[in-house]
């Protein structure tokens, strides 16, 4: 059997609510994939619901005894991916996952090995100025200084790529520092980031979203540090 052309990496914590949903949207696109999902120590049943999904859905589910990090379950799914091309889904329901073939379609037809989905190309999505917004943009102006990219969403969670450039990559993340550095890291190796428009539905920090204040400064640390170091 041929490997599939797409590796979907699934880092989830304290998904319960939205998991099965996402999962069956991811299923549904029509794309040769596989779908590694990686419970990063839940709490909240989320841990228990995968495996019972893991029985019934065709996907592969991973496991960490504790929470380490987003960073860190998206590298324990890229270790066992196998597709052409590998893309970052989270658990939530923010971001639509019928927008896989037009975000792989630059890799298959080699305009590139790297697609960022932005957020910030399509104006239908609902994007309010808060606090999260403003990082987002500051940390777009740093990286396109730093490395000399033209991005308008850094901090995009789909971020997708060749399978073999990903996994040549020394990657160190363990938290939400997995953007920045895989931003750093494949600018410095000269590879072109190509952005296309995504569809996206914005969620509060009351409905789930995770990071904060203290991801935002890692994230500019990072782009900073990679800058200047391996």
């Amino acid at each position: 059997m041929s490997p599939p052309r797409l590796s979907v990496l699934v880092p989830v914590y304290n998904e319960r609510a939205t998991l099965e949903t996402l999962l069956q949207r991811v299923l549904a696109v029509p794309v040769d994939k596989e779908v590694l999902v990686v419970d990063d120590g839940s709490r909240d049943g989320t841990r228990e619901l995968l495996g019972e999904l893991s029985r019934r859905l065709p996907i592969r589910a991973l496991y960490h005894d504790r929470n380490h990090g987003k960073g860190r379950a998206v590298r324990t799914a890229l270790a066992e991916a196998q597709g052409e091309i590998v893309i970052v889904q989270d658990g939530d329901l923010e971001y639509d996952p019928e927008d896989y073939p037009k975000l792989i379609a630059p890799i298959l037809s080699g305009a590139t090995n790297v697609v960022y989905g932005s957020r910030y190309l399509n104006p239908d999505n609902p994007l309010p100025w808060t606090a999260f917004k403003v990082a987002v943009l500051s940390l777009n102006a740093m990286a396109n200084l730093l490395y000399g990219t033209r991005l308008t969403d850094e901090a995009t969670c789909y971020k997708v790529f060749r399978r073999s450039l990903l996994q040549s990559l020394p990657l160190k993340c363990e938290r939400f520092e997995f953007c920045p550095e895989v931003t750093a890291r494949v600018a410095k190796r000269g590879e072109r980031i190509l952005e296309v428009p995504i569809r996206y539905r914005y969620r509060t920090k009351a409905q789930g979203k995770k990071i904060g204040w203290r991801d935002g400064f890692e994230a500019f640390w990072t782009l900073f540090r990679y800058r200047f170091t391996d």
